[in-house]
């Protein structure tokens, strides 16, 4: 008998250990079986489009968000035909999002390729884009999954509310914590809170259950992109971070809070520096001093903890079994991941 009813929780201390290999085993022969139906869903005999969907298939990612359908639907009795319609829709709809997000930030690379748009050019890169969209839409309608349909609808809806957002804040460089965690729950954490609530749509016919691993999701996917703003200002763990962020002029968590603790000559200092278009190195190491410094890491590394957390107490009302084990190990890579 598992008894997990008082999960793990996830700290500074927190070590994972399992590989994302190891992690995702539960659910590899699904995996296997989703990335045949996503190949047959976009085939096409349009030569062009062909050509860029080749090239698509080999950047592979790590596959997270159909992970999480699949491990949510195990919560729930087990994997169905269902579930892989809701991944593959998903899927879809996240490698369309970010062809277009390549297009809209010139991007010359993605998961270690040279970008569509930078091979194919922009008018490319759009069209496959809304191709792989409007297959999407076809994969729900052929199925006749309304209720998925809708969640993901409103997740795109949400996705471009946020981008949308974000964009007039940065321009007038005027974010604050409240503004960065609206922000970040709309673009990025509103589809993974769509791939747990699809993952339970596809098992269970439990609205409370729907609304539950939504719930979850959205903490798991807030805790994602914490991880991804602490890696440009170079978390211990990690190699040579890129510091596309701070490049890019983008303000995110550990910036917003070491900003609070600063003299106001030093934060004017520090926003200069954040609105050069073309930052030198020294610039750069100047603001990631600036903000170990003030303590904003260790501000943002515990906000992770903090929705990681609330996403292992919100599985904690699900019946013990070796899936919810399972679910939280995913979590634990979430916020411990490497890249």
């Amino acid at each position: 008998m598992i008894d997990n009813s008082v999960l793990p929780r996830i700290s500074n201390e927190t070590v994972t250990r399992k590989s994302l290999k190891e992690i995702t085993a539960p659910v590899s022969d699904s995996l296997d079986e989703f990335r045949s139906f996503f190949k047959d869903t976009i085939k096409t005999d349009v030569f062009l489009l062909d050509q860029v969907l080749n090239y698509l298939h080999r950047q592979k990612g790590k596959e997270l968000r159909p992970t999480l359908v699949f491990m949510t639907a195990n919560l729930f009795g087990g994997i169905t035909r269902r579930s892989h319609i809701a991944a593959t829709m998903i899927e879809l709809l996240h490698t369309a999002t970010l062809i277009h997000d390549d297009v809209v930030d010139e991007a010359n690379s993605r998961r270690g390729f040279v970008s569509i748009n930078k091979i194919w050019k922009n008018k490319a890169g759009v069209l496959l884009g809304d191709y792989l969209l409007s297959r999407g839409l076809l994969v729900s309608l052929e199925n006749e999954e309304y209720k998925l349909l809708k969640v993901q609808s409103q997740a795109v809806q949400k996705m471009s509310e946020g981008e949308l957002r974000q964009l007039k804040t940065a321009g007038l460089f005027n974010m604050t914590e409240d503004r960065y965690f609206q922000i970040i729950s709309e673009k990025t954490a509103s589809l993974i809170s769509t791939c747990c609530e699809c993952g339970a749509v596809s098992a269970t016919d439990d609205e409370s259950m729907h609304d539950l691993m939504a719930e979850i999701g959205l903490c798991i996917g807030i805790a994602f992109q914490i991880r991804d703003d602490l890696f440009d200002y170079g978390v211990y763990d990690i190699g040579k971070p890129k510091r596309n962020d701070i490049q890019e002029r983008k303000v995110t968590l550990p910036l917003i809070k070491a900003m609070e603790h600063a003299s106001k000559k030093e934060a004017a200092h520090i926003r200069a520096l954040m609105k050069k278009r073309k930052k030198s190195s020294a610039n750069v190491e100047e603001i990631v001093e600036f903000v170990h410094k003030s303590g904003g890491m260790e501000y943002a590394k515990e906000s992770m903890y903090d929705y990681a957390n609330k996403a292992i107490e919100g599985l904690e009302k699900l019946p013990d079994s070796e899936a919810k084990k399972d679910f939280v190990d995913l979590i634990h890579y979430v916020i411990t991941r490497k890249k």
